[in-house]
């Protein structure tokens, strides 16, 4: 059988093929869909967050005065509990929903990169903000700007413990030196190393540290909100990289800005950051011909993320890469909805118990959790991450329940398996499908084969 772009884009860049909707006809197609990855209406703010943290909170310290929790931060706790099941609904939703799938797959792609974690659940609207305002206006801008509103927002503040970072020559320090926090170096250390340059990229704990002491200053609580307080901040110019920032009467957020634009445009985060987006989406090993072309664009673009994705999203590997990338759990239940013809509106009407048995359950069962990686780097991206017996059998079971949970007449697997795949099957699947005995047994047999498991 034989195949074009518009299959293997849909494969590769977007959540798969749907027998709703067509295959992206061209790159200008498949870049379109990056266009649509934006903050719908359903997007959370910083302030709505924020509100409903402070109505919960009211009601823990009713609790601590023996007083009745008010009914109002009652209803807060109940909506705070159930956010992280409704954020991974409406991500199901838009990427069963977005034609292509490869604007939802980079917004996947950058908020496990800016990896935050809510580790109490009055941040869990909080997260959920991260992502509709640092993450999506920028899918389709430049890296500079993303990653400035990304290790700036509150979310990320809060999750590398930077609201508890103070100079210690700062103001607070010498006036109450006993309550004083000390100089947190989290957020410096993971913005060079993981967000930007990559582990080994010349720069040295001096780097790390005078970028903590210009972030000092940077402030955020549910009932402040976000605020650069100068009283925390580290006086004089700080020298990262090479270069200066402030001194004198200091910027603030301007130097701060300066700083990340200018670590976002040196030519080693170009090339840490073209070959992870070449790992997640072509292959585990991409060669130095895909990340050197992507790197390249990134240095003379100024790190205008299109650019990147055409070259991409253009490259031959594209197409010699292909079954090389194991999809990870979300990117798979996904497509699997869409190989089987389920539109987000069915997702909607879910009752919490069906969608936990259709997508919450099975994702962590395989291995994934929903919005709780174990550390600031993400999830992992090697094949040998995703594939376990255990994990496998996940994938098996799913596979084998959900079809029949969500719909009531099941595909007929031989017209699935054109569908789903458009030609990119390999012989063995081809000859095996039409065999099953059953419709049950043909679409399980499509959804947990080594086919449709890699990407």
């Amino acid at each position: 059988m034989s195949f074009g772009f518009p299959e293997l884009a849909a494969i590769r860049l977007g959540f798969g093929l749907s027998p709703l909707m067509p295959p992206p006809a061209d790159v200008e197609a498949v870049l379109a869909g990056a266009a649509n990855a934006g903050p719908g209406p359903e997007a959370v703010t910083t302030d709505t967050a924020r509100e409903i943290a402070t109505r919960f909170r009211l009601g823990l310290q009713a609790l601590r005065e023996d007083r009745p929790e008010p009914p109002e931060a009652q209803e807060a706790g109940r909506l705070l509990g159930t956010l992280p099941l409704e954020d991974l609904r409406r991500r199901v939703i838009r990427a069963l929903d977005d034609p292509i799938g490869f604007g939802e797959r980079l917004v996947q792609f950058w908020s496990d990169h800016f990896t935050v974690r809510a580790i109490n659940k009055v941040n869990n609207a909080l997260a959920m903000a991260f992502v509709d305002e640092a993450i999506r206006p920028h899918v389709n801008g430049r890296f500079e700007d993303m990653f400035l509103a990304a290790d700036t927002h509150p979310m990320m503040l809060v999750y590398l413990d930077q609201t508890s970072s103070r100079g210690p020559n700062s103001p607070f320090a010498r006036r109450r030196p006993q309550r004083h926090l000390g100089l947190n170096e989290n957020l410096a250390r993971e913005a060079l190393e993981l967000h930007s340059l990559g582990v080994g990229a010349g720069y040295d704990q001096k780097d790390v540290r005078e970028l903590a002491e210009l972030l000092t200053g940077l402030s955020f609580s549910h009932q402040e909100g976000f605020a650069f307080k100068r009283a925390w901040a580290e006086p004089g110019a700080e020298t990262v990289l090479g270069q200066a920032y402030g001194g004198g009467r200091r910027g603030g957020l301007d130097d701060i800005g300066a700083a990340f634009r200018d670590i976002a445009r040196r030519p080693e985060t170009a090339r840490h950051l073209s070959r992870k987006l070449a790992v997640h989406f072509v292959s585990d090993d991409p060669s130095e011909d895909l990340v050197e072309s992507m790197a390249a664009i990134w240095r003379d673009s100024g790190g205008d993320l299109p650019q990147v994705y055409r070259v991409m999203a253009s490259h031959p590997d594209l197409a010699s890469g292909l079954r090389q990338k194991v999809r990870q759990p979300f990117d798979f239940c996904v497509a699997g909805l869409r190989a089987l013809g389920i539109r987000g509106e069915r997702i909607a009407r879910l009752e919490l118990p069906e969608f936990r048995r259709a997508a919450w359950g099975p994702v962590e069962a395989m291995g994934q959790p929903w919005g709780r990686p174990k550390g600031p780097d993400g999830w992992p991206e090697g094949a040998d991450a995703w594939i376990a017996p255990q994990t496998l059998a996940a994938r098996i079971n799913w596979s084998l329940r959900i079809p029949r949970l969500l719909l009531d007449e099941l595909p007929d697997p031989r017209e699935m398996l054109v569908s789903a795949f458009g030609g990119t099957q390999s012989a063995e699947l081809a000859w095996a499908v039409p065999k099953a005995e059953s419709a049950a047994e043909g679409v399980a047999l499509i959804l947990a084969s080594g086919d449709f498991n890699r990407r």
